[in-house]
């Protein structure tokens, strides 16, 4: 399947929602979730972008285990993820970003890097994949503070 990028505009607004559970049961639920955030988490080590996470491996452990559970939570699964206090998972997600310098080049990195783990999923429905996808690409939109 494609998986486009799409650009960015400064200023835009964006519309986003969160992935259809299609998706988080066709990965095999939690553990499915967690094997493909730790091999994207492997990568993002590798890239172009492992300056935005801590280098020290006890740390990045906690990274991965963090950013699993948000996406569980937010592909429709168990309540995991602690950090947001109550408040909405998008808007602090989008409000822990702020504490990063992202801009567009960073974004394309961090969604190449997710496409990339995506596309070594077998036997994912397409539209289930899509509905992440699409997730992925629109609310990353919203990470980028840094024109």
């Amino acid at each position: 399947m494609d998986l486009k990028i799409t650009k960015i505009t400064k200023g835009e607004k964006v519309n986003f929602s969160n992935p259809a559970k299609d998706f988080y049961e066709a990965i095999g639920g939690e553990k499915g979730m967690r094997k493909l955030m730790y091999n994207f988490y492997d990568k993002i080590y590798e890239s172009n972008i492992a300056h935005f996470f801590p280098q020290d491996e006890d740390e990045f452990e906690q990274v991965k285990i963090k950013n699993s559970n948000f996406f569980i939570q937010i592909c429709g699964g168990p309540k995991v993820y602690k950090e947001a206090g109550g408040m909405d998972l998008n808007e602090y997600m989008i409000k822990f970003h702020d504490d990063f310098s992202i801009n567009e080049k960073a974004r394309i990195e961090w969604l190449g890097t997710m496409r990339e783990a995506l596309n070594e999923l077998e036997n994912i429905d397409n539209e289930a994949l899509k509905s992440f996808w699409n997730y992925l690409d629109n609310f990353s939109k919203l990470t980028v503070n840094s024109f």
